[in-house]
This record gives C-alpha cells, structure tokens and sequence, in this order.
C-alpha cells in the first residue's frame, strides 16, 4: 500500500464550510492526526484511526504524519480555517527539511480551507476588498518586537488588516500594546471588527471605531479586522456593512 499525507484545512466551524475536497479525503483516510479540538471536528469510523495531541507540538505531530504515510498510511493532518495560514502546512514542510531522505518521496498535498480571516470579512461585507495583510499576534515563535515592527509599518502602508490569535490567558497585556501601537501610528479612527468564532452557534461580531477597541472584547477565539484609511461603513437597517473601496487614490 502505497501512503500519502494531506494536509487539510476543515474551515472556521461550519460543516457546510468543509470543501468538498477535504470531505473526500478524511474519506479515503487510515489516520486523522491534529490538535484535540480540531480532531473532534472528524467523525469516527471503522478502519480510521483519530491521533488528537496537545497545542505547541507541530512538529511532532508532523513527523508522526510522515513515518505513519512512509509504513503505508493515509494520513490526513487537520487544521482549522486553511492549513497554510499559521497552520500546520508549514509545520509540516519543517519536519519534511529536516527528516528523513524517504520522506521526500511521499505524496504530499496540501488541501486548501476557508480561513478564518476570509470568513470573518465575508460576514462584516468586504473589509479586505483592497491590499490587506495579516499579522499572528502570539510571541510564541517570534520575539514581541518583530510583532511591534509589523504592526508599524503596515498602518504605515495603509493597508487593512487581519488579526489572528489576539490575546490569550497567557498573553492578556500584548493585544493592549497592539491598539497603543495602531492609535499612534494610524492617525484616525478607521473601523475595527471583532469576528468570535464564525459560523459557529457562539458566532459574534462587534464593529467598533479604532478608539473605542478594548482589549477584553478578543479572545483565542476572535479574529480581529481593521480597516485602512479608505475603509467604509454602511449600515444597512440595523446591520453595520463594512467595505474597503477596490482602488486607492493618486
């Protein structure tokens, strides 16, 4: 039997969200290997077996995947949104480099999701509609500094941003920093939005001005949109509809 890994992204919550693609293929699986809550999301059945492990192990997990595909398995590595943003593509491709020679031979693929970003804009209307970046805020892989630079000259460039992983019981001060630096360094009161848990039934969003952003209202489980200079706000009955025209001016 030959094995293979994918590397899948199971959306922001809903199943309905699932691609077509991904469903296929946790099909056709042996093994699902993934953080405990996103292993949850997969339903058991004969002939799969579920490996769930802890958070902050994303190269052990990785390298599991591999040796399992290299003895014949088809493995499917699951992450939420889409596994190539601040997922477990890149975890992955690290254990891929440094393992071993063999492992370069498997069928590896990557299998794309609805991230939660996208999911997050497509229920505020079109904040990202323009040039966009997007910003993990955890200081867990790289020093708090960088994050700081980043933020800078992003607002600098004008451009609307995504906000993933914004504030945590174990980093409740950075998202705090986060606003400090944005009310410095964009000079006006752009439109903020913070999307929890998106398509989910605990799904809810709050449109707020820049100056009015608190650092309670995000939590792990909220992605934080911020516009650019250019960003809208219409309100269509009761419902704020958040927009960032498609071109810029001279």
């Amino acid at each position: 039997m030959t094995g293979w890994v994918a590397i899948a992204g199971l959306g922001p919550g809903a199943e309905a969200l699932v691609t077509p693609e991904v469903t296929a293929t946790l099909a056709d699986a042996t093994d699902v290997v993934g953080y405990i809550p996103y292993v949850a999301r997969v339903a058991d059945r004969p002939g799969l077996t579920l490996h769930a492990s802890d958070n902050r192990v994303e190269v052990d997990r990785a390298r599991h995947a591999l040796q399992m595909a290299a003895e014949g398995r088809r493995v499917v590595v699951v992450s939420s949104g889409d596994p190539g943003v601040f997922a477990m593509a890149a975890a992955v491709f690290e254990a891929l480099e440094a393992g071993a020679p063999d492992w370069r031979d498997l069928d590896i693929r990557v299998l794309p999701g609805i991230t939660a970003m996208l999911a997050a804009a497509a229920r505020a209307g079109a904040p990202l509609g323009h040039d966009f970046c997007a910003i993990n805020l955890s200081d867990n892989l790289k020093p708090w500094a960088l994050i700081e630079k980043r933020l800078r000259l992003a607002a600098e460039a004008d451009f609307a941003m995504a906000f993933y992983n914004p504030r945590s019981k174990a980093r409740p001060e950075g998202f705090a920093r986060v606003l400090e630096v944005l009310r410095a360094a964009c000079g006006d009161d752009r439109p903020v939005i913070f999307a929890r848990a998106v398509s989910t039934p605990e799904e809810k969003l709050t449109v707020v001005p820049l100056t009015e952003a608190r650092p309670e209202m995000a939590d792990m489980r909220t992605v934080v949109l911020v516009g650019s200079s250019l960003t809208r706000v219409l309100r269509a009955g009761d419902r704020p509809l958040v927009y960032t025209p498609r071109s810029a001016p001279e």
